[in-house]
Parts: C-alpha cells; sequence; structure tokens
C-alpha cells in the first residue's frame, strides 16, 4: 500500500477511536456526574468497574493490532502503534472540548488510566507525551534515506526511552501509590488487595500534587533519544553517499 494512503486509513482508524472514547467518557458522566466531573471519584458498582477495566484493555488490544496490520516489521508496527495511541489520545481531548466544552484549561486534572494503578495529571501531559511519541514514530518510518534500512534502534536508545518511559508513568501513579501508601498506615487493619476495598479508596482519593520534576526527567530522555536516532541514520545515509556518490 502507498504509505501516504496507509497513513490516512491509520489516522482516520486513531481519530474515531478517539470519538469513541470521548462518547463513552460522556455518558460516564451523564450518569455519574450530571453536576459536572469532579474529584474525588464517584464508587461504581463491581460490574461496572470491572468492566471498565476490560474495556481499557481492549483499547490497548485495539491499537496494538492497528500497528501489527500496518507493517510487516516489528520496529515499524511500533512506531504505527505509537501513530495510533497519540493521535487516539490527542483525538479524545479535542473530542471532549467539542461535546462538553471540557476540559476547562490544559492543566485540568484528569483520571488517564486505571491499570495497574490510578494514573492521574494535568491534561496537558499525556498530550505532551503524545506529541513525543508521534515524533519517535515519524522518524522511526519517514526520517533517513530508505524506510526499510530502519529496522532496528541502537540500544542506548532503547535504553533512554524505556528509562524515560518509567519515569513518566510513576509520575502518573505516584500519587495514587503515596495515598495508597498513608491509607495503608493509618488503616493497618484494612486488606488493600481486595477490589472492594481498593474501589473504595479509588472513590476518596483527590490528586494533589503532580511530579513535574519526575515527569519532565522523562520526557528529557525521550527527546535525547529521538535527537540520537536522527543523527545516526543521518551519518548512515552521508557514509553511504560517500561510498556511492
Amino acid at each position: 500500500m502507498n504509505p501516504m494512503i496507509r497513513t490516512i486509513w491509520v489516522l482516520c482508524f486513531a481519530l474515531a477511536m478517539g470519538y469513541l472514547e470521548a462518547a463513552v467518557v460522556v455518558y460516564l458522566r451523564a450518569l455519574y456526574y450530571p453536576e459536572g466531573f469532579s474529584f474525588p471519584l464517584k464508587e461504581m458498582s463491581q460490574t461496572l468497574a470491572v468492566t471498565e477495566l476490560y474495556r481499557e484493555v481492549a483499547t490497548l488490544v485495539m491499537i496494538f493490532t492497528m500497528g501489527v496490520l500496518a507493517a510487516e516489521h516489528w520496529l515499524h508496527r511500533f512506531a504505527w502503534f505509537l501513530v495510533v495511541f497519540s493521535t487516539w489520545d490527542i483525538a479524545y481531548y479535542v473530542f471532549l472540548k467539542l461535546l462538553l466544552n471540557w476540559p476547562a484549561s490544559w492543566f485540568t486534572t484528569d483520571i488517564l488510566f486505571l491499570l495497574p494503578s490510578i494514573w492521574t495529571g494535568p491534561v496537558i501531559a499525556p498530550v505532551i507525551n503524545s506529541l513525543t511519541m508521534l515524533l519517535l514514530a515519524f522518524v522511526i518510518l519517514y526520517v533517513g534515506h530508505e524506510q526499510k534500512h530502519m529496522l532496528k534502534l541502537p540500544a542506548f536508545a532503547w535504553m533512554l526511552l524505556v528509562a524515560g518511559t518509567v519515569f513518566v508513568l510513576v509520575a502518573y501513579m505516584k500519587d495514587f501509590l503515596l495515598y495508597a501508601q498513608q491509607y495503608r498506615h493509618n488503616h493497618p487493619e484494612t486488606d488493600l488487595d481486595s477490589g472492594a476495598m481498593l474501589m473504595k479508596l479509588s472513590a476518596s482519593f483527590i490528586p494533589r500534587n503532580f511530579d513535574w520534576a519526575l515527569f519532565f526527567s522523562g520526557v528529557l530522555m525521550h527527546l535525547p533519544a529521538i535527537a540520537f536516532i536522527v543523527i545516526r541514520k543521518m551519518k548512515k545515509r552521508l557514509l553511504k553517499t560517500e561510498v556511492h556518490p
């Protein structure tokens, strides 16, 4: 398939997913937050909570599947996964703004994910990550002499990308994990491993401090990794040009 046509179809899929995700949130907020979304979260029945968790798993499976279908090599599949994930995430907030006029600002706190723990952070944070993912995907797929030559990333780049991702994920989950730790300290008799208790804990959690230093430490690992990949690809291109003028 022509690369441009492939890109258009993948983006159409990601945009449609973004609208579908926003529509689900519109329904949930109409049921649980008719006065407007705010923390703490309203407690759901166990059936609805489990359904929501599996819906998030299904979303990741859909994104992964599109990445696999879009390319033959695993690095390119990873890049298309990033394209779908980041486009879906940005589109989700665009459609929420159009449908609910929410979020009020880039720094409005949102619940971002539920697995393996609650992720929270200002809306601008996942948007920054999504833009970084799009940049990385573009570098893998299109920057350099020929796309087919980019079949693996240098180990150093992988180290930076993985370490940066860990930092970002910890920044998202840190607030809730600290809250759970404090709750366990104050109520040592409570079994936090039970599903019912975790739901109750989630319904009393109010995000307080997003760790910007930790978050940007992760982002600032991603950007040098991307720059390193670009420089390495350009050097290879120059060497080929010198060998075959």
